[in-house]
């Protein structure tokens, strides 16, 4: 009795220990998703995970940028419009950078450019 109450535990822990968990994939957003939760006027938090910087970016439906330092960072001004997998943006004096959005959890976005995070979005 002891060998068989042995290997029923033995294999109820195998199954738990290498059964793997998955969590979801994180969400791509659309581009009408970016501009009706972005681009309606309302300011938001936008981090530089290379920087350490923080900005309030406010983006408008006409299609202006403004960003404010909160903190050590430079102003900027620009222009954003929606692309076919996310959205594009060009600040004063710079060429055009395209994006994508990715949801990374409760009220939080990652900004990419291919595989890397450019920025974390916040409301």
């Amino acid at each position: 009795m002891r060998v068989g109450i042995a290997s029923v535990a033995a294999g109820v822990v195998a199954v738990f220990t290498v059964t793997p968990v998955f969590a979801a994939p994180p969400a791509k957003l659309s581009p009408s998703d970016i501009q009706t939760t972005f681009f309606n006027g309302q300011p938001f938090t936008a981090a530089t995970p290379s920087a350490g910087a923080k900005f309030k970016m406010t983006f408008t439906a006409d299609g202006k940028i403004k960003r404010q330092p909160i903190g050590t960072g430079k102003k900027g001004e620009g222009t954003w419009k929606l692309s076919a997998d996310g959205f594009c943006r060009t600040w004063k004096s710079a060429r055009e950078e395209c994006f994508t959005v990715m949801s990374a959890g409760a009220n939080k976005w990652s900004v990419m450019k291919g595989s890397s995070v450019l920025a974390t979005w916040s409301k």
